[in-house]
């Protein structure tokens, strides 16, 4: 079961999706294939090409990025995407709360933490499942010495 549940991706919500795709264009002017290549190394592992398209229109239309058609280099154009100046505004306006935002899950985790050491004396940080495979190696070892 907890194999399933490290191989489950968070799907990300438009409103946490765009900062991050603001944030490529505020360094490159990209096409859309080449975001979704940037986002996934972002974390981004599923995201529909579809939504982030209907994003990028979204976003266009709200003035904070811009589009024109890339024709250079073979095949068909292309459209490249780039932030404008009230992209970067909103970028730095979103990118506070994101830090607010991170501040308030530290002191979560934080409580979090002292919780679980509080009612859960024996709970450690690290991985239990490696602490109780190496107890059973030493077990193992153990009775074939005896």
């Amino acid at each position: 079961m907890a194999k399933d549940n490290k191989e489950q991706s968070l799907v990300p919500s438009k409103n946490f999706i765009m900062p991050f795709i603001l944030l490529l264009l505020s360094g490159f002017s990209l096409h859309g294939y080449e975001l979704i290549q940037k986002l996934q190394n972002f974390g981004f592992q599923t995201l529909d090409q579809g939504n982030l398209y209907r994003l990028l229109r979204k976003l266009e239309q709200d003035n904070l990025v811009s589009s024109e058609w890339d024709t250079t280099g073979s095949g068909p154009a292309k459209r490249k995407y780039s932030i404008t100046d009230a992209g970067v505004a909103y970028l730095r306006t979103h990118a506070t709360h994101l830090e607010n935002y991170q501040s308030m899950l530290d002191q979560f985790f934080r409580m979090y933490s002292s919780f679980l050491e509080l009612y859960m004396p024996s709970f450690q940080m690290r991985d239990s499942i490696e602490k109780s495979s190496k107890n059973k190696g030493r077990n193992k070892n153990e009775s074939k010495e005896e």
